[in-house]
């Protein structure tokens, strides 16, 4: 039986994402998906689904959500305060919701974007091969209180709750760089500066790119005065005319004319995404033909991510319907061994 998901508040930015839309760029669509890929794919190895489902996509903060017929969920990305009937709950696993329980998350306790990701997944229309809202091109809409979201029913109601470890990307650091076309229009000396340089990530930021502060130091190429424009993705890091950096994200254009001094690797990019304003960033240029580019793959890391899955241990004292569980099993009257049928 299929269900729906009513959204009784909603906060200022949340819109349903999955992995976004591959192979548009030549009709000036881009990838587009969720802003931290990471939080998908451990939503993912939670639900124990073949393949990543779309989520609501929170921004620093969420909602108060009911559903028509009782589900499990999964809490990814960055933990917010979460409680179902005012029951706090943990971050980084599933749980299930009843028909007519309310479910509340609040703010960020780190980071930027959590994940709120249905066993049954999201039912709405694909656009373009996926349902991921792509403001920046008009594709979709942030969504509102009072909007309800088809659910397809989930697949095992009575599925072993479970949960991950919480993966440490919510307090900026270093972000590892690889070379793009345009790294040579830079000197090497601009290059080592922008390495040794502690940034800030701007409150400058959202889904289309993200500006690195500095108060003083700028990065700059005088072989870079007459570029064509040309394609661009997400991780790369331009340098405006005032030789700030801007590195592109989930929903970035397609063409773009400032040059671009290197991208940030795939692995490294939730941590920017998680990065909150002021958080301190650090850039480093990994050596050509680096194996940490070469090898990753979103299936590898779902693959160790489903290892590092476990079931979640309840707390007793929270399972309001304990007595209604078998908690011994096995027991006889204890003359078995006497018996001798």
């Amino acid at each position: 039986m299929s269900a729906e998901l009513f959204i009784k508040q909603a906060g200022p930015a949340l819109s349903i994402q999955d992995l976004g839309r591959s192979g548009h760029i030549a009709q000036g669509v881009s990838r587009g998906g969720a802003m931290d890929r990471l939080a998908l794919l451990e939503a993912t190895a939670l639900l124990s689904a073949v393949d990543p489902l779309a989520a609501i996509e929170m921004a620093g903060l969420g909602g108060t959500f009911n559903v028509s017929s009782a589900t499990r969920f999964a809490l990814t990305g960055a933990p917010m305060r979460a409680h179902i009937d005012g029951v706090e709950i943990s971050w980084n696993g599933t749980h299930r919701l009843e028909e007519g329980q309310e479910l509340r998350i609040g703010s960020a306790r780190q980071g930027v974007y959590g994940y709120l990701t249905f066993a049954g997944q999201i039912d709405t229309p694909e656009i373009l091969g996926s349902r991921a809202a792509h403001l920046n091109v008009g594709l979709g809409a942030t969504l509102k209180p009072d909007d309800v979201i088809p659910l397809c029913a989930d697949p095992d109601q009575n599925e072993t709750l479970m949960c991950l470890p919480s993966d440490p990307r919510f307090q900026g650091g270093v972000l590892r760089v690889m070379n793009g076309p345009q790294t040579e229009l830079f000197s090497i000396e601009t290059r080592q500066s922008l390495c040794q340089t502690q940034f800030v990530r701007s409150n400058q930021a959202n889904r289309q790119g993200i500006r690195l502060d500095h108060p003083t130091e700028r990065f700059q190429s005088d072989l870079a005065a007459a570029l064509a424009s040309d394609f661009v993705l997400a991780g790369d890091i331009q340098l405006t005319g005032e030789g700030i950096p801007y590195v592109l994200m989930a929903e970035c254009q397609t063409v773009g004319g400032y040059p671009r001094i290197g991208t940030i690797i795939p692995q490294d990019l939730p941590k920017l995404a998680q990065a909150p304003a002021g958080t301190r960033i650090q850039l480093q240029f990994l050596p050509e033909n680096d194996v940490q580019v070469d090898r990753y793959s979103e299936r590898r890391m779902l693959a160790k991510l489903r290892a590092l899955v476990t079931p979640r241990i309840r707390d007793p004292k929270r399972i309001q319907n304990l007595l209604s569980y078998q908690l011994i099993s096995g027991v006889t009257a204890g003359d078995d061994l006497e018996r001798t049928e």
